[in-house]
């Protein structure tokens, strides 16, 4: 039973959160910190995944998304080589539009997660997981796994020759 309470109380402040991060990320105008946020939000998610003992998804979510994207988005912004930064994440005027979509989708949500029946899965989650995946990636996946890294490396190397200073 105090499991559980901790368990809840862990799902709501990650919820909040994420939630109050996300909210950062869309209205700061610093898009630096916008940045910031959005790993502050990619963090609580690893979260999330810990209290559901996904540790493997949590290990993920903090190496490629807060860790890789939020990097390469910072990358991307020291690329534009802007002086100021303290405006480039501004507004647009489709807020009101935007306002009514969240309203929309908040409430389709709602009234699907209501009327479903949710079941409870029953069985435990697995002890070793991360080593069930390692054994079926090493095994089973690994073309698959060796292509996707292939397909990685081309696309860090087109980065790279995009991003490089055009000489004339």
């Amino acid at each position: 039973m105090e499991s559980s309470i901790w368990t809840a109380l862990a799902f709501y402040v990650l919820a909040a959160t994420i939630v109050g991060s996300a909210l950062l990320v869309v209205c700061l105008r610093n898009i630096v910190h916008s940045v910031l946020w959005l790993a502050v939000c990619f963090i609580a998610m690893a979260g999330l995944f810990l209290t559901l003992d996904a540790d493997f998804l949590a290990a993920v979510q903090v190496m490629v998304y807060a860790g890789a994207v939020c990097i390469m988005v910072v990358f991307g912004i020291m690329l534009i080589q802007r002086g100021n930064m303290g405006q480039t994440n501004l507004f647009n005027s489709q807020t009101k539009i935007s306002a009514a979509v969240v309203a929309l989708v908040i409430t389709l949500c709602g009234a699907l997660s209501a009327r479903t029946q949710w079941l409870d899965a029953g069985a435990p989650v697995p002890e070793k997981t991360v080593e069930n995946i390692a054994q079926l990636l090493l095994s089973k996946y690994v073309i698959p796994f060796e292509v996707a890294a292939l397909l990685l490396l081309v696309a860090l190397v087109g980065a790279i020759f995009l991003a490089r200073e055009v000489k004339e």
